[in-house]
């Protein structure tokens, strides 16, 4: 017998094993994909930003092209507060003054050392080992002063007037990691204070980038998907020191980076699990939907094997082979998640009836309490509708109470058209079910 220790190392290593395999294709996928990661200054003053350095340099070894973009509000206001400045802010931007500009560059300045010796960090037996990491930074972002507004001189404080997209793609061709400071620079060599938000959102957009992800406060509120219309619609609801974040998501979706993710800096991980897991760890809004029903194409036959197949070993669906649902295809309608298949069924209607035949309806274990077999069964009814179906049936021998709570009848084996009645098989012995369609 094994000792406990032995079958904790079994486990273990099962689930990374796991955990790689169902990894493998956003690793696969984000190979020199750019992702800009902009992440505030309680992220970086929290006790979790040297594990998010970790996830950092994991990122850029699987050769995913990073630019990191840095706030420092809390930082700034500390030194403030202890040489008696007293911060000023006019519709959440900071008012800098020639004071406080003494400061934030200061501040920025020792943040940005602070976080490049992090990123060098390559000590043996630590996760950042042999990682070499090289980290550039510079005059990268052109600024303007936003100048006078409702009557307040915002002094020292800009916005964004061009991101230098040439240098920062020469650094990410070479694999080095960009970082950002929340700082932009005039023609005239004046400095300026900036949004680490703003900064993000101008260089995700000015690079085409893949994603734009923003670690912070938590977004428990939100959803874990939004479309660029749900996230217009949810703003206005959501309290004032929050909507600053999903308004530059908004603003970065309309000007075509297809992907923001915000996550939340308290949960460990939280960047790894939302880039390398179907269900992610935090808020995605995107231009497109996430999850899709559609109809199926001979691509998604793998998918719909991998999705009955342990349905089939335990007896609930009919076995079907590949050569089988590539023929059947055309009847089948899918539900994505992501690029995977996590639902299917599929319809056949009888030539001597107004009815249709629901088959192999089957939803992944992991996404079976969320309503998904209920939206999947209303498209069907739908789709039969449409083509003059009155009637739906389907045969069963593992999910009778299901069917009969979204409407369905028991029925007798006579009841169904003949060519049905003709290949049923009496020895799996499947209970009858029907539903009249509305």
């Amino acid at each position: 017998m094994k000792s406990t220790d032995d079958s904790i190392l079994i486990t273990d290593n099962a689930t990374t094993t796991s955990w790689f395999r169902a990894a493998a294709p956003y690793i696969h996928a984000h190979r020199n994909a750019t992702f800009v990661v902009t992440f505030d200054g309680e992220t970086v003053a929290s006790p979790s930003f040297n594990a998010l350095i970790h996830d950092f340099a994991l990122l850029n070894s699987l050769g995913i092209r990073l630019v990191l973009v840095y706030g420092a509000r809390p930082q700034i206001e500390r030194q403030c507060k202890s040489h008696n400045i007293t911060p000023q802010y006019h519709q959440g931007l900071r008012i800098t003054d020639n004071d406080s500009l003494k400061i934030v560059k200061s501040v920025i300045g020792k943040l940005r050392l602070d976080i490049e010796a992090k990123l060098s960090f390559s000590l043996p037996h630590s996760p950042m080992a042999d990682a070499r990491i090289r980290c550039t930074s510079g005059n990268l972002v052109t600024a303007q002063p936003v100048g006078i507004k409702d009557g307040i001189d915002y002094g020292h404080t800009g916005e964004v007037r061009r991101i230098d997209t040439i240098g920062i793609n020469q650094q990410l061709i070479q694999d080095n990691i960009v970082l950002l400071p929340p700082l932009g620079y005039s023609p005239t060599g004046e400095i300026f204070n900036l949004s680490a938000e703003a900064i993000a959102t101008a260089t995700a957009t000015a690079l085409s980038a893949d994603k734009l992800i923003f670690i912070g406060h938590d977004h428990n509120e939100l959803p874990r998907e939004l479309t660029l219309e749900q996230a217009q619609d949810i703003l206005l609801e959501m309290p004032q020191p929050h909507q600053h974040t999903l308004s530059a998501a908004i603003k970065a979706c309309g000007a075509g980076v297809q992907r923001v993710h915000l996550l939340d800096r308290a949960v460990d991980g939280a960047l790894l699990q939302e880039l390398f897991s179907r269900d992610g760890a935090g808020t995605l809004v995107t231009t497109t939907p996430f999850e899709t029903t559609r109809p199926a194409t001979i691509e998604d036959v793998g998918g719909i094997l991998d999705l009955i197949q342990p349905l089939e070993s335990n007896g609930i669906l009919v076995k079907r082979s590949r050569e089988y649902l590539e023929m059947e295809i055309d009847h089948f309608t899918v539900m994505e998640r992501d690029g995977a298949v996590i639902a299917c069924a599929a319809l056949y209607p009888f030539a001597t009836k107004t009815m249709g035949e629901l088959a192999c309806l089957a939803v992944a274990i992991n996404y079976q309490d969320f309503g998904r077999g209920k939206q999947l069964l209303a498209v069907i009814e739908q789709q039969a509708a449409s083509i003059g179906l009155t009637d739906l049936c389907v045969l069963t021998t593992q999910t009778t109470h299901w069917f009969l709570e979204h409407g369905f009848k028991s029925s007798q084996i006579s009841d169904l058209p003949i060519e049905k009645q003709d290949l049923y098989n009496y020895q799996r012995n499947a209970k009858v079910f029907s539903k009249k369609l509305a």
